[in-house]
């Protein structure tokens, strides 16, 4: 199964307050030839920061603060994700038991509500316009449940494997599962060269996805033995700059493609993003 082919115009929004609220946006296209998302201004408009009520939810009894759930449901909406009331008060349940267990286990090092939001939830969201409604995924590393969770409670149809090392993450990633009801994702404790998950996995997968690796060679390593032939490797990165990517695309001995580049700014932030997105040869 091969990932969605019309890639989305990425929305920015500048975090700088003016007269009339945040900055404005700023959309971005990919380069019509490589694909790759390049950082041109095509428009820009005044733009004010809309209010949770006109999404169209009302914040009584949500955890979370007003202004970080109108972080959330806008910061959706710039990867075409429209969150319902539901899916709200998901992110809000998962968002207050991730701070609650974080004071006693050590899950992620961001322990704001508003950095959780934009760089756990809104990150994890990123990719979602890569991935076909139906797709078999595994999240290899899977922390806090970043980037699955997410996903699964943006489009419930995807089916979602999670699997970490560390058994009191994957504790913690059960719980979420369990207090959400989510269907169709599942949480193992392990490392994905474990003999037992090769083999009830391996090959099974349309796609293997990671925030957790800097080192891309490792993570499509293990990768490999459970993809599908032409299956995809999405790798989660921070900013990688132009030279990286070359490097990465002509990385020699792995029967990899590099099939497409993905640069982005997540929205009300500066932080910059690129995911990268390696095709299966086919044996």
């Amino acid at each position: 199964m091969g990932l969605i082919n019309q890639a989305p115009t990425v929305v920015t929004q500048s975090p700088e307050r003016g007269r009339g609220g945040w900055g404005g946006r700023t959309f971005i296209q990919p380069h019509q030839e490589t694909g790759v998302y390049i950082g041109i201004i095509i428009q820009t408009m005044p733009q004010g920061v809309p209010s949770f009520q006109k999404s169209g939810f009302c914040d009584k009894g949500l955890f979370m603060e007003m202004e970080n759930s109108v972080l959330l449901t806008e910061g959706a909406k710039v990867f075409g994700i429209y969150l319902n009331e539901k899916a709200v008060r998901a992110f809000d349940v998962y968002l207050k038991e991730l701070l609650r267990w974080n004071q006693k286990i050590n899950l992620t090092a961001i322990r704001s509500e508003k950095g959780v939001v934009l760089k756990h939830f809104v990150d994890s969201l990123s990719v979602a316009p890569y991935l076909p409604e139906r797709s078999s995924i595994l999240d290899i590393g899977s922390g806090a449940g970043f980037p699955g969770i997410p996903l699964k409670i943006a489009h419930p149809p995807l089916r979602i494997t999670l699997i970490d090392s560390v058994q009191k993450k994957i504790d913690f990633q059960k719980h979420i599962i369990r207090a959400l009801g989510l269907k169709g994702i599942e949480a193992i404790h392990g490392g994905a060269q474990d003999t037992e998950i090769l083999q009830s996995l391996g090959g099974r997968l349309d796609i293997t996805l990671s925030r957790a690796f800097s080192d891309l060679r490792t993570f499509l390593a293990l990768s490999f033995p459970f993809l599908k032939g032409g299956g995809t490797a999405i790798a989660m990165k921070g900013e990688v700059d132009d030279k990286e990517t070359r490097r990465v695309a002509e990385m020699k001995g792995t029967p990899y493609r590099l099939k497409r580049t993905v640069k982005l700014a997540l929205p009300f932030s500066h932080f910059k993003r690129t995911i990268l997105f390696f095709e299966k040869q086919q044996v």
